[in-house]
């Protein structure tokens, strides 16, 4: 029996261990196999029982965050108290002979792992005083680890709010930005700020593609979503660079930059999380574009080249529909 509890042990640890290491230090492998599947089923739940409330959703990313971090804690104590079963004679109580019991084994092995020092028990002469030592060095490690991972995660997430504040400074809608954006001759103005938000939406890409959970921190509100903010500054761009004149968009490299940190942030969606829309969105109110006097192409040729994004459309309305969230429309 002891070794069937041996082999069941080192199977636990392993499986933590690499979940753990998949995680938080492979940056393209996102997250683990065990702690995809945790973080999939945390959110399906809260979506079917929050709805579209976002004051229930908005716990949903707390709530991952906390329940793969005490799944990894609980895979390491399990795992090694299974080990320490399975060793025969492998600790003994520092006073008396009473004989070692399943609670004892599952004391010791935490106050190894959380590196509490000496208590009541003590190893064996051996073999298990090596694993003890080893026991204690994962502890440390994955406490060490787990803090950095929990602070890179929150610094994460108040970047993308504050570039999803960014954004919506300039606008609620598509239209409204570029109707903002537009200065009497041309969309020029905008250049700086496609190279501030390209670069903050290509560190925020990589950080999502290097910690999924990212995608599971839902805000309570429009102003600070990240899905929204990147929808409505994409579509945006596709009305200057698809319905507008060449000769007044804003610099060409910029704005092939920009589109290229979104598409870089559309495919760090996770398919547990995220799949295209089946519907296309409608198209923006060109007629309030020309209003403000932003000069347009004939309709026919921009409905043509909106027919050509259409895929790029409908994942944007799926990363809405999977934050649980409306295609932004114009309201003016």
């Amino acid at each position: 029996m002891e070794i069937l509890y041996l082999i069941a042990g080192i199977i636990v640890l392993i499986l933590c261990i690499i979940d753990f290491t998949w995680t938080t230090l492979w940056i393209d492998g996102g997250a683990g196999p065990v702690t995809k599947r945790l973080s999939s089923s945390i959110w399906k739940f809260m979506r079917i029982t929050g709805g579209k409330h976002s004051r229930q959703l908005s716990l949903a990313g707390p709530l991952v965050l906390s329940a793969t971090l005490l799944m990894w804690i609980g895979l390491l104590w399990i795992g090694w108290t299974l080990t320490f079963a399975g060793l025969e004679q492998s600790i003994s109580p520092s006073h008396g002979t009473d004989p070692i019991s399943w609670y004892d084994r599952f004391y010791f092995a935490g106050y190894l792992i959380f590196t509490l020092g000496n208590g009541d028990f003590s190893p064996m002469e051996g073999t298990a005083q090596i694993i003890s030592v080893i026991a204690t060095a994962t502890g440390m490690l994955f406490i060490t680890f787990g803090v950095t991972y929990l602070i890179s995660i929150l610094s994460a997430v108040t970047m993308k709010r504050s570039f999803a504040v960014s954004v919506h400074g300039l606008g609620e809608s598509a239209e409204e930005i570029a109707r903002s954006a537009w200065n009497g001759e041309d969309f020029h103005d905008l250049n700086l700020l496609l190279a501030s938000f390209s670069e903050n939406l290509g560190s925020l890409a990589a950080q999502h593609a290097a910690y999924p959970v990212l995608h599971y921190y839902h805000a309570t509100s429009n102003t600070t979503a990240m899905p929204t903010a990147i929808t409505v500054l994409d579509e945006s761009l596709s009305i200057i660079k698809f319905a507008v004149p060449e000769k007044h968009h804003p610099n060409q490299l910029l704005l092939k930059e920009m589109r290229s940190s979104v598409d870089q942030y559309l495919e760090t969606l996770n398919p547990s999380f995220f799949k295209p829309s089946e519907q296309v969105p409608s198209l923006p109110d060109f007629n309030s574009l020309r209003e403000e006097g932003v000069p347009l192409i004939p309709e026919k040729e921009y409905t043509s080249a909106y027919k050509k994004i259409e895929t790029r459309r409908k994942k944007l309305l799926g990363g809405l529909e999977a934050d649980g969230r409306p295609w932004p429309t114009d309201t003016n």
